[in-house]
């Protein structure tokens, strides 16, 4: 059985994703459990609708560092209570994006800054996104003492991860690992501790190979499984096992 840890199934980035027949093709394949994650206050009350009428499927709510902008004192109010919902399972997607700015990075700070604390005051680990970012999120990640969550669609350096794993994250790897140029990943991705692994889509994104370059759908999470497992030499079965006890572990929550 697999989980996908990180997919987007409502709101602005899965515009056109019919959820219903992603999630039955998904579970074709195997997986079942399905992490559904929030990029702004009206995807975060999707997402939450979404796990009340779709079995397996259970919410990471947050604002994304392109829509912190828009962060206010009202966001976080609201946004803090939807996050005490029993389905929702991280914070976030939260971080630092300094590649696109599509928000300013003082306000991409202060919103990431501000949901670490939540996660913290609710008990819950955070969803991390970081790009161009790596000293920065680490950086912050230790000055608010955040100690557990998912750096999603992990691609930075053995430098990086080793400073993740040493604050107590886990690293959650996407279709990135597939594709050619991706060493860097692959060698984190063979190093890295087993007790500290996921594996995710970030659908509608980062489709990978055989599929690279269509759509992304949670059920293509089992080629990156597959990819994860023939780097570290493990049985697929073993490799599926342990991401799902991971993320058991990580969030009390497993299908």
């Amino acid at each position: 059985m697999l989980v996908d840890a990180h997919c987007h199934l409502t709101g602005s980035y899965a515009e056109g994703v019919e959820a219903e027949g992603l999630l039955a093709r998904a579970r074709a394949e195997g997986v079942e459990g399905f992490i559904a994650v929030g990029t702004d206050l009206d995807d975060s009350r999707a997402v939450l609708a979404l796990t009340r009428a779709m079995p397996g499927v259970q919410a990471s709510l947050g604002v994304h560092p392109h829509e912190a902008r828009a962060w206010s004192s009202e966001v976080e109010t609201e946004l803090e209570g939807l996050v005490a919902d029993p389905s929702v399972r991280f914070v976030g997607e939260t971080g630092l994006d300094f590649h696109y700015d599509l928000s300013p990075r003082a306000e991409q700070e202060a919103a990431f800054r501000a949901q670490i604390r939540m996660a913290r005051r609710a008990g819950k680990p955070l969803m991390i996104h970081t790009r161009a970012a790596p000293a920065e999120t680490l950086r912050v990640l230790r000055e608010e003492g955040a100690s557990a969550g998912i750096i999603h669609c992990f691609s930075e350096d053995m430098d990086f991860a080793r400073g993740a794993l040493d604050l107590g994250f886990h690293l959650s790897f996407s279709g990135i690992l597939t594709f050619k140029k991706a060493e860097a990943i692959r060698e984190v991705a063979a190093w890295a501790p087993l007790d500290r692994i996921l594996v995710e889509t970030d659908a509608p994104f980062l489709a990978p190979v055989p599929y690279r370059g269509r759509p992304n759908e949670p059920g293509f999470v089992r080629f990156t499984a597959q990819a994860l497992a023939e780097l570290r030499g493990m049985d697929p079965r073993r490799l599926a096992e342990a991401t799902t006890t991971n993320l058991e572990a990580l969030c009390g929550w497993a299908p």
